[in-house]
């Protein structure tokens, strides 16, 4: 589990092939800043851009890891197949403050920034949100972009989807990569972990109404 506050930026430095058919994953080699792998261990697990992968090879020297990111992953994600700015956040330890909200790290979706500039002193980033994802967005509710837990102030709905407003201070574009992004720049996206229960709850609930008391 993660908390969406990112706690390093990285840079994928170098990207090989596991096999030479599509059905093959690739093996990402990560920089990671000055002591960001003093804690951390073989089979551990960093989110990177949002998606939860495992510590495969550790170069503390280098400041360096790897991870082995499958063909599945790949499909479903974007921005892990080519080198570049990466955010990373290492997995929620039980006595750790929650100061996003809670994130899976699985990646629901891929978005398409829509709009990406200054405003006074922020930053105004519009993603367009496939349809599929568009019944989980809520104002004020919370959405990953990248891994980063950000709080939506804007919801345009339309019919292949939704486009949601997010307001950046100037703290969380210094300190992640989302500062890299453009227009047309495709990010990865997960829900809140909420919705999806309370989805279920009500799915549930269609189907099998509670009887009432009749006593």
């Amino acid at each position: 589990m993660f908390t969406g506050i990112i706690t390093g930026v990285g840079r994928i430095a170098a990207v090989h092939d596991l096999g030479s058919s599509l059905q093959h994953g690739k093996r990402l080699s990560i920089e990671a800043p000055a002591g960001y792998l003093d804690d951390v261990g073989l089979g551990d697990s960093i989110a990177l851009n949002g998606a939860c992968m495992t510590v495969t090879g550790l170069d503390t020297g280098r400041r360096q890891f790897t991870i082995d990111i499958s063909a599945e992953s790949l499909d479903k994600t974007t921005g892990l197949a080519q080198t570049g700015p990466v955010n990373l956040e290492k997995a929620l330890r039980a006595h750790d403050r929650l100061g996003g909200h809670i994130v899976a790290g699985h990646v629901d979706g891929i978005g398409q920034v829509a709009h990406f500039a200054e405003v006074g002193e922020s930053w105004e980033l519009r993603v367009r949100v496939p349809r599929e994802l568009a019944r989980y967005l809520a104002y004020k509710g919370s959405l990953t972009v990248n891994g980063v837990s950000l709080t939506v102030n804007r919801v345009a709905d339309a019919e292949d989807g939704s486009e949601v407003s997010i307001n950046l201070i100037p703290h969380t574009v210094r300190n992640t990569a989302l500062g890299s992004l453009r227009a047309g720049s495709h990010v990865n996206l997960e829900i809140d972990l909420i919705a999806r229960y309370v989805e279920r709850m009500l799915q549930a609930e269609a189907r099998h109404p509670a009887k009432g008391n009749n006593s």
